[in-house]
Parts: C-alpha cells; sequence; structure tokens
C-alpha cells in the first residue's frame, strides 16, 4: 500500500468553534479525522463523543511536535489563530513534511507571508498550501475570476464586496467582531497600477447593486488581491470592500482615521481601544445552528474597464449558507479532495489554481453557494 493511500487528514483545532464545524463537515462527508491540539483531556472528550476518533497530542507553536505526526499526502487543516501569532510554525511543518495544508485565516498579512516564506519548499515537497480557504475568501476569488472571464480582454477593474442578510450582528462570532475591531488599525493591501500597495482600512466606501437594492461596503484586505492578478495579467486594479453593516460604512471610515491617528500616538493604542470597544460586544462564543440559518452571505463581483462612470463589462452574484457553515464545508470538501494527492499543483496557491475553476464552482453549488 502507498504512503498515499495511507493518507490522513489531521484537524488542528477541533475543540474550538471554527473547528468544532469544520469536523461535523468531515464526518458528514464518510471522514474519520485524526484529532490533534494540546488539551489531552478535551481531545480524548471530542474523540469519544465521534465514535473514537484518533488523537494526537501536539504543541501548534513547535514545527518538530507536528512533523511527528505528518506524512506526505497527508493534510493538515488548522482553525488556531490569531495566524500571526500561531500559524507560522504549523504551515512550516506542513510545507517540510510535504503534507497538504488548509487554514481558515482571514488575515492577509499572514497569507502573504505564508507565501513568501514557504512557497518554494512546498513546491519542492508536494505540498498543496490553501490559506484563507473558507469565507475569507473563496467566494470573492470564485465571484471575480467568474467576472473576469465574462468581461474578456477587456477588464481592467474589479471590485468584489461581502454581504449578509438577516440579523448579522448575533450571527457573528466573538472571534469575527474582535478581528474587525483589531483589522481597522492595519493596512489593507489593495492591487493598484498592476502592484500591491497597502491602503488604510475602511478609507474608500464602495456601493453595489443587490438586486433593487443599493448597499455600501468599506475597504478592506482580502487574498483576492493576491492570487487573481496572476490568471488575469490585464487587471490593473482589484479592490475588496465589507458591506456586513451597510449604514456603518461611512461611519467607520471617520472611526478608522481616528483610530489610526491615535495609534501614532504615545498611549494612543489605550484610546484607540476605548474608541472601537463597542465594535467588539455581542454574545460570546459563536452562533448556532439556528442562528447560522437565519444569516446568508452573499457576494458581489463587478469587472469593469477602468474608465470613470463606465458601465460594468459583468457582474457576477453568488448568494450561499452562513459565513460560519460555508467555512466548515469548503475545509471539509479541500480537505477530502487534498488527502493522498500527489499531482497538480502545488506550493501556495489559491482556489481556482488548486481545483481548476469547473470544479471549485461544481463543488459551491453542491454546498448552496450559487449564482443568484
Amino acid at each position: 500500500m502507498t504512503s498515499e493511500e495511507n493518507s490522513r487528514i489531521l484537524l488542528l483545532g477541533a475543540t474550538g468553534y471554527t473547528g468544532g464545524l469544520v469536523l461535523a463537515a468531515l464526518l458528514r462527508r464518510g471522514a474519520r479525522p485524526v484529532l490533534a491540539g494540546r488539551n489531552a483531556a478535551a481531545l480524548a472528550a471530542l474523540a469519544g463523543r465521534h465514535g473514537g476518533l484518533d488523537h494526537v497530542v501536539v504543541d501548534a507553536t513547535r514545527p518538530a511536535s507536528l512533523r511527528r505526526h505528518l506524512r506526505r499526502g497527508d493534510v493538515l487543516v488548522t482553525t488556531v489563530g490569531p495566524f500571526e501569532r500561531l500559524g507560522y510554525p504549523v504551515a512550516e511543518a506542513a510545507a517540510e513534511a510535504g503534507a497538504h495544508y488548509i487554514d481558515s485565516t482571514g488575515e492577509v498579512g499572514f497569507v502573504r507571508a505564508v507565501r513568501d516564506r514557504y512557497d518554494e519548499r512546498a513546491r519542492e515537497t508536494g505540498a498543496v498550501m490553501l490559506p484563507a480557504f473558507g469565507y475569507d475568501y473563496v467566494p470573492g476569488i470564485l465571484a471575480g475570476t467568474l467576472a473576469a472571464r465574462q468581461a474578456g480582454a477587456a477588464v481592467r477593474t474589479l471590485d468584489i464586496g461581502y454581504f449578509a442578510t438577516g440579523p448579522l450582528w448575533r450571527g457573528i462570532s466573538q472571534g469575527t467582531r474582535t478581528t474587525m475591531r483589531d483589522g481597522l488599525t492595519l493596512p489593507s493591501p489593495t492591487w493598484r497600477g498592476h502592484r500591491l500597495v497597502e491602503e488604510r482600512t475602511a478609507s474608500l466606501v464602495h456601493t453595489f447593486s443587490l438586486g433593487s437594492r443599493r448597499k455600501s461596503a468599506f475597504l478592506v484586505s482580502g487574498t483576492e488581491v493576491l492570487f487573481l492578478p496572476s490568471d488575469f495579467p490585464a487587471l490593473a486594479d482589484i479592490t475588496v470592500y465589507n458591506g456586513w453593516f451597510p449604514t456603518l460604512s461611512r461611519p467607520l471610515t471617520l472611526i478608522s482615521s481616528a483610530v489610526n491617528t491615535l495609534t501614532g500616538l504615545p498611549g494612543g493604542h489605550r484610546l484607540a481601544d476605548a474608541l472601537t470597544f463597542p465594535l467588539t460586544l455581542g454574545p460570546a462564543g459563536g452562533p448556532d445552528a439556528t442562528e447560522r440559518a437565519r444569516t446568508r452571505s452573499y457576494v458581489v463581483a463587478v469587472a469593469s474597464a477602468g474608465a470613470p462612470g463606465g458601465a460594468p463589462l459583468a457582474e457576477v452574484h453568488l448568494e450561499g449558507p452562513s459565513a460560519y457553515s460555508l467555512t466548515g464545508e469548503l475545509m471539509a470538501w479541500a480537505a477530502e479532495s487534498l488527502v493522498g494527492r500527489s499531482r497538480g499543483a502545488a506550493g501556495v496557491v489559491g482556489p481556482v489554481e488548486a481545483f481548476g475553476l469547473e470544479t471549485l464552482q461544481a463543488a459551491c453549488a453542491e454546498m448552496g453557494l450559487a449564482a443568484v
């Protein structure tokens, strides 16, 4: 029996909120992942509740601890963040072992660094590395790819907006609220004039048409700016926006400006934290199944020739399940698709390069993410 036939899925972070969603999605697909983490008692209890899954105790901050449990062709799935603080040893272990890698980060700076640090080694070992393979940012890459293809050779600009329906404030996790707050002090990479530049988060507001309604969204970071330019060299500009709370988009431009000014002053970080603290208020943990069912994701990609005031060349609108449900399903599908894989794209790649557009689009449709 080959090593590929013995390949396993290792799930790091299964005892957490997002990890639990990935585990549930894997089990629904018939997979039996190996649970990995630092809390032996919690792992054993979780493994027992699911029919005695294998589990291993590892230190995610030490690559060698993970390497002992990884073989070429395995898939390492991690939901352990913040990734800027805890993610690099995990990515390094996968690249060195030739194990495929999937994470749930929304931190674009981390994705850039993973590509810079581990892409070459992953190509050497045959590892496929898929950072940010969840609601952040697979739907936007899929919508952007479809819109750019429909626009054809004239496409120069992509504007991508993330929206949601339903009572969203109760439908997002404590971790997401904290990430959104912290993100106001971090620059957002954008693709401008065929190169990556950094702009102040929420410094721009863009209005999208969603059916008969128009909704505002503010500038954020997104891995679309990292992966789409190589597929569409004619694209000069790519910008990603968040429209979860459209009425807050313009006020957030002022808050962002104030926060970034404060953080440059002595003692300013404490004042900035106090100013943005209300953004973190809400229920602890993450939304349960009932709340997730009340909230749906909606992503728009608008392709244009770049002329001011010009009509769009193409628009793609995708609607699907809750951001959290979709993330769990996407990561589980990718893990199942990669386990034992020994051919195809390797290195730090985007979802289209990893699986092909038709395969990715079909898989997303099966999860309920489809054009509207």
